[in-house]
């Protein structure tokens, strides 16, 4: 395996002792559609996986690889999701793994596997073992870059993030790729998102940071509010960069790693609420001055999801009663006659009533490509940031056909 120099800024393979290589193997019409993903050195692991009761194959078996010591790499496929396929599924997602393994001199549970595409049909296996053959014999760092578009589906843009920090006077970096614009809601994970990172760091701590990280990014972004059968964000920590190891949670290295690392999340979730299918606008709720965070979720969840909200801010209506309206019905807690609402820097309700507010500039507002609605409850100290997009009949004619 070749491993030339850095020269790609904003890559998977940026962190040291990274290779990949994406190809095309056929299983979806054109572009690549297999990448794999590997350390060179021996790394830890961590994940999370849907809470969507009905769960892909590649969903089962890396949660039960996801228990072993160390991994070294990560398999993922667009074209086919390997959803609802059975115990046949199931034996594909091993064998895949286990040839992985194979090629890279590992062992199968050291191998973290992913897939994307239509729920039922069963992986065309001829197709992906020839494309992880091919792959494998590609792997390079400089490959890195093409990863991201490896592994879209309906995205019309590759999804990239990377921090560099010092921990201990080393750089750490810390990459990630991100695939979705549809089926996506917040019940963790919410679509694939696959990280690296040359940070020494323990397993269970990684795991923590990564929990942590996904509550504040993946988990406040929503499409359409469907959860999918195959969601993971996975990460693999490979400690190349040399760094006094991070141990423990109660460290200022801990809490710079931790922050780093939600912002390379937090930068994929927005690019996934952006590229939304047949989205025009990126949306971010911000629900301030809530009981509970709790609460403050529920609303900003309920906002995000409304086809009501969503439609009216695609068509640049500034119909506010639908965004209190959704508040209302979230479950929250809140009197909303305390209640003030913003669309932009233009507040158009306060104390749960309307005000007279200018409709020529409220339209200039929601004919940007990014609006901000504020949701302030006078109720309290917790607040939260949502994301999502608008609804237009772009994501009914993408869905429409998505199997044609």
């Amino acid at each position: 395996m070749k491993t030339g120099p850095a020269l790609i800024e904003n890559s998977i393979t940026s962190p040291q002792g990274f290779v990949a290589a994406a190809v095309r193997c056929g299983l979806k019409k054109s572009g690549d559609d297999l990448a794999i993903i590997s350390s060179l050195r021996p790394a830890v692991a961590a994940a999370v996986f849907t809470r969507n009761l009905v769960q892909a194959a590649p969903v089962t078996l890396s949660r039960l690889h996801l228990k072993s010591r160390q991994h070294r790499a990560l398999l993922v496929n667009s074209g086919g999701a390997n959803a609802c396929t059975g115990e046949v599924g199931l034996e594909d997602a091993r064998q895949s793994a286990r040839l992985v393994g194979e090629l890279l001199g590992c062992d199968a549970q050291e191998v973290l596997v992913a897939s994307t595409g239509v729920i039922g049909v069963r992986l065309n296996m001829t197709k992906l073992e020839s494309g992880i053959r091919l792959a494998a014999r590609q792997l390079t760092r400089e490959s890195g870059s093409s990863v991201a578009e490896a592994i879209m589906t309906t995205d019309t843009r590759p999804k990239r993030s990377i921090r560099r920090i010092k921990v201990g006077g080393k750089e750490v970096t810390i990459a990630g790729v991100a695939k979705g614009a549809g089926m996506i809601h917040p019940n963790m994970a919410t679509l694939l998102s696959f990280i690296t990172t040359d940070a020494a760091i323990s397993k269970p701590v990684l795991n923590r940071a990564l929990r942590s990280s996904v509550d504040k990014s993946f988990n406040r972004v929503s499409v359409d509010g469907d959860t999918s059968t195959n969601d993971m964000v996975a990460v693999l920590a490979n400690g190349a960069a040399a760094n006094p190891m991070i141990d423990s949670r109660s460290t200022k290295d801990y809490e710079r790693f931790e922050r780093s690392l939600t912002e390379v999340a937090t930068e994929l979730a927005i690019a996934v609420a952006r590229d939304g299918e047949g989205a025009r606008k990126l949306i971010t709720i911000l629900v301030r001055r809530a009981a509970t965070e709790r609460d403050a979720s529920l609303i900003g969840q309920a906002v995000a999801t409304s086809p009501l909200v969503k439609t009216a801010i695609a068509g640049e209506d500034a119909n506010w009663g639908r965004i209190l309206a959704a508040a209302g019905r979230s479950g929250a807690r809140f009197d909303p006659l305390k209640a003030d609402i913003r669309i932009g820097d233009l507040i158009v309700a306060s104390r749960g009533t309307g005000l007279p507010f200018s409709e020529e500039r409220a339209r200039e507002i929601l004919a940007r490509d990014e609006v901000r609605i504020t949701i302030d409850l006078h109720q309290g100290d917790h607040e939260i940031t949502e994301w999502t997009c608008d609804m237009t009949e772009g994501y009914i004619r993408i869905n429409a056909d998505y199997r044609s």
